[in-house]
């Protein structure tokens, strides 16, 4: 588990603690980012790319790799950044950089040696659409027709869990991404502002709870953050999804499934089923 920090929030003077999520390394250690104790919070009003993610790097293996930013979200609406130490700058040539939030000179002293800059990962860019015009010449998109099983499964039938709270939603969804069989999926203490709920060494997946179909955006945030992460990306909702959405993740071939209140996913596009047919 990360450390943990007391949090004052500016706009309504509320405490918190907040506990640094922890994230696997491609060489399998946890790693969490290393929060500035003392350092006041700044409320988020405005978000960027590259304002999004800090650079941490691995005390196994000094594999350095890109998170998101912690954040915590205030009772009274506000969105909390949580300063870090040692970040550094992107660009390679500027030589050892100074961090960028830094904890009090007492923390600071305890540091002993100096950790070379790292290049941040561009932002991938999305695959392009295709014109208006050109949507209305094609063909209307057939209705959704499940691949057929070529093979018996070799897993047992998967045992779902009824779904009282969105809580509940995002374990029976860590259930099922167990069963398909994907290894080491857990969920984070506190939903982070990129909206990943499950994390495993090779997945990652956003359960939305609410009322509303999911957005052409969220699928395509999601699919973004599992090109960064090098992982697969799945998503799961409750009150399914925008007929826009389901095209896009067509397109970027990302599983799309539909949840009920047993806590059954039920896939709704080909990803979904050919994840289903081959697992993990």
């Amino acid at each position: 588990m990360g450390e943990s920090v007391p949090v004052s929030c500016p706009s309504c003077g509320g405490g918190h603690t907040f506990t640094a999520p922890v994230y696997p390394c491609v060489c399998g250690a946890p790693v969490a980012p290393p929060l500035a104790a003392g350092a006041p919070v700044e409320p988020v009003t405005h978000r960027t790319w590259e304002d999004e993610w800090v650079t941490v790097r691995c005390a196994e293996c000094g594999i350095a790799c890109d998170q998101p930013r912690p954040e915590l979200g205030c009772a009274c609406g506000a969105v909390l950044r949580i300063p870090v130490r040692f970040e550094y700058a992107a660009d390679p040539s500027a030589g050892a950089a100074e961090p960028a939030e830094a904890a009090p000179s007492a923390q600071r002293s305890e540091r002993s040696e100096p950790v070379a800059p790292v290049e941040r990962p561009r932002r991938p860019e999305l695959p392009e659409l295709p014109r208006r015009a050109e949507r209305f010449e094609q063909p209307e998109r057939p209705a959704h027709i499940p691949l057929p099983r070529t093979a018996a499964s070799p897993r047992p039938a998967f045992r779902p869990l009824t779904i009282r709270t969105s809580h509940d939603a995002v374990t029976a969804a860590g259930l099922y991404l167990r069963w398909l069989g994907f290894k080491s999926v857990v969920q984070a203490d506190e939903r982070p502002a990129s909206g990943i709920d499950l994390r495993g060494p090779d997945v990652i997946a956003q359960v939305d709870p609410t009322m509303s179909p999911a957005s052409v955006r969220s699928v395509e945030c999601l699919w973004l953050n599992g090109l960064n992460a090098s992982a697969v990306s799945v998503y799961f909702s409750l009150a399914g999804y925008a007929d826009d959405a389901r095209a896009r993740a067509d397109d970027l071939g990302l599983p799309l499934f539909v949840m009920d209140l047993t806590g059954s996913p039920k896939p709704v596009n080909g990803p979904a089923d050919e994840l289903v047919s081959s697992g993990a």
